[in-house]
């Protein structure tokens, strides 16, 4: 398996490399919904354990008229960002642009933009298709279709997980937050998008397998150190914070030390 891009330090696209052997920085055919595009390797090919099955299968190393191809390409999705963004000014219309793709097979130029409402661009899409001298087709992006497409940083610190390894979309609910004790402020557990973030989603069941194990807050329990209350969770390092009976002191414990015992334990994990 390897991955590419098509944009610097853009999304991961995950590929089956076949009988190719690509380094890091070689350019290579992925296969997309418009045809062959050339995209640059960032993780070089290597056996996997997992299975894998099921990825898009490179279609060969990029040549260098395909290169130059793919330049001329950047250039004219360059020149019909700038075009659009100029023409919707002219037609007065409530657009934002996100992204352009341009297929050089079919001269065909698709604009990404976001709206507040629908909007009538049957005007625009003529002009459009006068100055770019091909065909154009213009797609509306929900909120958070456009943080996928343009990127940026999360509460986190880190990428969004939309713009690099997320594929799909799936529900969250303000239920996955509380689950989860976060405090529920909007500005708190919302993305870039002002949608719910993604990673409350799949969080999620680390935090519903840890409740059905742990002691629930002020239960009293048994610990190496002595008996105590359960006075907090700690679900990424599978720890219980417990108050001693002895001193009132506040002792994280393994999870395994107060829910079970200690012989339980290690007969399940060695089983």
């Amino acid at each position: 398996m390897c991955a590419v891009t098509f944009e610097p330090k853009g999304r991961l696209y995950y590929a089956d490399p076949g009988s190719l052997r690509p380094a890091v920085g070689d350019h290579v055919l992925y296969p997309t919904e418009l045809g062959p595009e050339v995209a640059r390797v960032t993780w070089a090919a290597e056996y996997v354990s997992e299975d894998v099955g099921g990825l898009p299968a490179l279609l060969g190393m990029a040549t260098a008229a395909q290169l130059d191809d793919a330049v001329r390409s950047r250039k004219k999705k360059a020149y019909a960002r700038v075009a659009s963004r100029k023409l919707i000014r002219e037609h007065q219309l409530p657009m934002k642009i996100s992204g352009v793709d341009y297929s050089a097979a079919e001269n065909q130029t698709t604009i990404y933009f976001t709206a507040p409402h629908r909007v009538d661009f049957r005007g625009l899409v003529r002009d459009l298709a006068a100055t770019l001298s091909g065909r154009v087709e213009l797609r509306q992006l929900s909120a958070r279709d456009e943080a996928k497409l343009s990127g940026g940083i999360g509460s986190c610190g880190r990428e969004l997980c939309c713009s690099t390894f997320l594929v799909d979309f799936e529900p969250v609910s303000v239920r996955m937050a509380k689950d989860q004790d976060l405090p529920l402020n909007p500005m708190r557990i919302s993305g870039a998008c002002g949608k719910l973030m993604c990673c409350l989603k799949y969080e999620h069941p680390l935090y519903q397998d840890f409740a059905e194990q742990a002691p629930k807050l002020g239960e009293q329990v048994e610990t190496p150190d002595g008996a105590g209350t359960v006075v907090g969770h700690n679900v990424p390092s599978e720890t219980v914070v417990i108050r001693m009976a002895a001193d009132g002191k506040r002792s994280p414990c393994a999870l395994a030390s107060v829910c079970s015992s200690r012989k339980a334990y290690d007969s399940r994990d060695n089983s």
